[in-house]
C-alpha cells in the first residue's frame, strides 16, 4: 500500500518521486549541502539534471539570521507561509531558485530537465512556480523526506540531517 504524503504544497497535476540516498545526484545535493549551504536548522540542495547531466546546482540560505531575528518566527508564520516577509527566508534563498538561476545563467535548457532536492520535504509555492516557468519535468526528494526533514514528525532528523 502507497502512503499518501500531505506536502504543504503540491501544484495540482504535479507529482513528487523518490530516489535512494544511493542515487548520485542525490548524494552530489547532499555532499554540496555540506559544504555549502548558510542554513544551519535546515540545509539544503538543489540539482538540475538534463540528459544525465548536472546544468544547475544551489544551495539554500543567507548569513541574514546571523545576525536579525526571523520574522516568520517572530510573526508565528505556519509552514510554508511568510517567506517574503523575511528576508533569510525569502524564495530567492531557497536552494531551487539557486539551482534555477545558475542553470539560467550557464545557459542551461531547463525545459524537461529534474530537480533533486536534498535536506526538505517538500517544495513550496514560489519554487513551484519558478520550476514549472522554467520548464522542469520531474522533482525527486530523498526516500523517507517526509519523515526525515520535516519539523513536526517525531522522528526527524533536523539539526542531524549532514549526519546521514
Amino acid at each position: 500500500m502507497v502512503q499518501q504524503i500531505k506536502y504543504p504544497y503540491l501544484p495540482e497535476g504535479r507529482v513528487i518521486s523518490y530516489v535512494p540516498q544511493s542515487n548520485e545526484f542525490m548524494k552530489i545535493a547532499r555532499s554540496f549541502a555540506r559544504k555549502n549551504s548558510l542554513e544551519k536548522i535546515m540545509p539544503g540542495c538543489s540539482v538540475i539534471v538534463k540528459n544525465n547531466f548536472i546544468i544547475g546546482i544551489g544551495t539554500n540560505g543567507s548569513d541574514y539570521h546571523n545576525h536579525h531575528e526571523c520574522r516568520r518566527i517572530a510573526l508565528k508564520c505556519k509552514t510554508g507561509e511568510g517567506y517574503e516577509l523575511c528576508e533569510g527566508c525569502h524564495p530567492k534563498n531557497h536552494s531551487e531558485a539557486k539551482a534555477l538561476a545558475l542553470a539560467k545563467l550557464c545557459k542551461g535548457a531547463t525545459i524537461g530537465a529534474d530537480l533533486y532536492l536534498w535536506g526538505h520535504w517538500w517544495c513550496c509555492r514560489a519554487c513551484w512556480k519558478l520550476m514549472i516557468e522554467a520548464g522542469i519535468k520531474g522533482v525527486y526528494l530523498l526516500e523517507k523526506s517526509e519523515i526525515l526533514f520535516n519539523k513536526e514528525h517525531p522522528d526527524n532528523i533536523v539539526g542531524k540531517q549532514l549526519e546521514l
